[in-house]
């Protein structure tokens, strides 16, 4: 059904939109050489602008996930996720005594506590160790074997040497403290306490020697460096807290949602409770890494925007050098919307290939991220990732399928988006002056 176009004298056709022959016009452009008018070149270096964008981004946000997710997770792996403990209280005699002496009683009731996993009291101490003429500081916690077999980082089921069924015969000391001190299974590690014996002269330093009978690796440079486990009763002895406990440690269900246990637990505990929230000692920092996470989102959204600007060029020249083609199509009958269509086709098509080719790179990026580290540390000569500064000991990264859907939305969106203009123009070229000088 033939209709009359726009301008005079020029018949043009309805056609469904993106017909077969709209996709056939714009795989031709797009293939064409540069001697045939075509811009092959443009859109290869847009194409590969948006892919290296993309990919850029998704490995960027795989990496702040897995350093997020292993860092939060040696946190709660090997720490309380919530401290209980009270205020001081004094005695009769009129001295300040620190901790619980009805432990085990409040200890029962906080584990009542729905979504509560364990409570466990503790006894805790700051010791120097010393071994094989090195001197260490080092934090030690008293704690009962069964609850030092239910800690995930650190009891059973985590990277360890040594039988943690002998707990009761020594002690259990961190990887790193271990490698310091060139102490192993079997050895005996000396611990030293300022507050040890009160003698009529004073209070000396307390000096005792313990096998190292379990060595465990927590996957956090600080603690592996730091920690030192003790049997609860040896430590109530050793630090002078006989009959008590200086806190308690709740591990819950959920501990991404530690607000919703802080009543109960508070109610739990009796007068006097005092909580302390794994957020609250980590939550400084996993705020930095969300704004940290932000910023880098913008800058790499900022980048693809750039790549993406790639494809306005391209297009533009292309409709320059097409213009005598563009007169032919509308004479012939073409609509407006349909050359509109074919270059959007022609600018979309390659935002989409640059950027599922970015998402097969960010991807492959994440998945083998071991080997790639490892590569580039062994080129570099090693010492690319200090344990020391950053807390765990390697590089993670994890895909997320929210992640990478954002970039592509992202990618396609700008992509589709900057391709309308020179679309447009091209279809509102005049065909009466695309062929005058033809």
């Amino acid at each position: 059904m033939w209709q009359r176009a726009e301008q005079p004298g020029i018949m043009s056709t309805r056609t469904p939109p993106f017909a077969p022959f709209e996709w056939m016009i714009a795989w031709r452009y797009l293939r064409a050489r540069r001697s045939e008018g075509g811009v092959s070149v443009m859109t290869w270096i847009s194409l590969i602008g948006i892919a290296l964008a993309v990919f850029a981004l998704i490995a960027t946000l795989a990496v702040r996930a897995g350093f997020r997710a292993e860092f939060v997770d040696t946190i709660l792996g090997a720490n309380a996720h919530v401290t209980v403990y009270v205020s001081a209280e004094v005695d009769d005699n009129g001295r300040s005594l620190r901790g619980f002496s009805d432990y085990d009683a409040r200890a029962e009731r906080l584990a009542a506590v729905p979504g509560v996993v364990r409570a466990a009291p503790l006894v805790k101490g700051q010791v120097m160790a010393t071994a094989n003429g090195v001197n260490m500081g080092a934090e030690v916690f008293g704690i009962r074997l069964d609850d030092l077999r239910s800690i995930p980082r650190v009891g059973d089921g985590a990277e360890h040497e040594g039988d943690i069924a002998r707990f009761d015969e020594g002690i259990a000391i961190g990887s790193g403290l271990a490698r310091e001190l060139g102490v192993g299974i079997g050895d005996r590690l000396r611990l030293i306490s300022p507050d040890g014996v009160k003698t009529a002269f004073g209070t000396s330093p307390r000096v005792n020697a313990y096998e190292v009978v379990y060595i465990f690796t927590a996957g956090r440079y600080d603690i592996d460096r730091t920690r030192v486990y003790l049997p609860f009763t040896e430590a109530q002895e050793y630090f002078n807290r006989e009959g008590r406990a200086d806190e308690i440690e709740v591990m819950v269900a959920d501990p991404d949602h530690i607000e919703k246990y802080e009543l109960p637990l508070l109610q739990a505990g009796g007068e006097r409770t005092l909580l302390w929230t794994w957020r609250d000692s980590a939550g400084s920092f996993l705020r930095a890494l969300d704004i940290e996470d932000n910023v880098m989102f913008i800058i790499l959204s900022i980048l693809v925007l750039i790549a993406a600007m790639n494809i306005i060029s391209g297009l533009i020249m292309l409709v320059k050098n097409k213009g005598r083609d563009i007169g032919i199509l509308r004479t012939m009958g073409l609509t407006e919307g349909a050359i509109l269509r074919v270059f959007f086709i022609c600018g979309a098509s390659t935002g989409l290939v640059g950027t599922l080719a970015g998402v097969v790179l960010g991807c492959l990026f994440a998945i083998y991220i071991d080997p790639i580290f490892s590569f580039v540390n062994y080129v570099s000569g090693g010492g690319v990732w200090d344990p020391a500064v950053r807390g765990i000991y390697y590089l993670p990264a994890r895909l997320q399928a929210g992640d990478v859907a954002s970039a592509v939305a992202l990618s396609l969106g700008l992509s589709f988006i900057v391709t309308i203009f020179p679309a447009r123009r091209a279809a509102r070229m005049n065909p009466v002056e695309a062929l005058r000088y033809e």
